[in-house]
C-alpha cells in the first residue's frame, strides 16, 4: 500500500536532521545527490558509511548505531540493499528515530513492519528529494 501524501509530508516537514545510510562521497551517485539537496532545503546531513571519513563536510559513521547521541537523527534514510534493512531498522528503533524511509528499489516488509511495530513511520521503494520536490515542502530551519 502507498502511503498517502499526508503521511509523506508529516515525516518530512517533521524531519530536521536526516542519517542516510551507504551516503556516497562521489557527486555522479544518487545518494550524494539527495545529500546535497536535502542540504540545500535546510536539512542536516549525517552520512553513515564506514568507507569514508566524512561527506560534505560531515563526519562519516560506521552505523546509525555509532552516530553519537547527542545527535538527534529525525529521519534515517536508506541507501543500501533491501536485504541489508532489517539490522538499520533495529539501529534506528532504538535510538528513537520515528522514520526509515527506503529509496527506490529498496523494500523490506519486515523493517517496515518493525518500525510501524515500534510506533514509526516506514516508506518504501520512494525517493525522498522527488517526493520532497512534488510536494512542494518548504525549506526547513536549522536543525538542532
Amino acid at each position: 500500500m502507498l502511503p498517502s501524501d499526508a503521511e509523506i509530508r508529516a515525516a518530512l516537514v517533521g524531519a530536521r536532521t536526516v542519517a542516510i545510510v551507504g551516503l556516497s562521497d562521489r557527486p555522479e551517485r544518487d545518494s550524494h545527490e539527495v545529500a546535497r539537496y536535502l542540504r540545500s532545503q535546510g536539512y542536516r546531513v549525517i552520512p553513515v558509511n564506514p568507507a569514508v571519513s566524512a561527506v560534505l563536510g560531515e563526519p562519516s559513521y560506521p552505523s546509525v548505531a555509532a552516530i553519537p547521541p547527542e545527535i538527534r537523527v529525525d529521519l534515517v534514510d536508506v541507501f543500501r540493499r533491501s536485504d541489508q534493512v532489517p539490522p538499520i531498522a533495529r539501529e534506528s528503533v532504538r535510538r528513537g528515530v520515528k522514520v526509515l524511509w527506503m529509496q527506490l528499489g529498496i523494500e523490506n516488509s519486515e523493517a517496515a513492519a518493525y518500525v510501524r511495530g515500534a510506533g514509526g513511520m516506514a516508506f518504501e521503494d520512494l525517493c525522498l528529494m522527488t517526493e520532497h520536490r512534488r510536494l512542494g515542502l518548504p525549506a526547513v530551519g536549522p536543525a538542532a
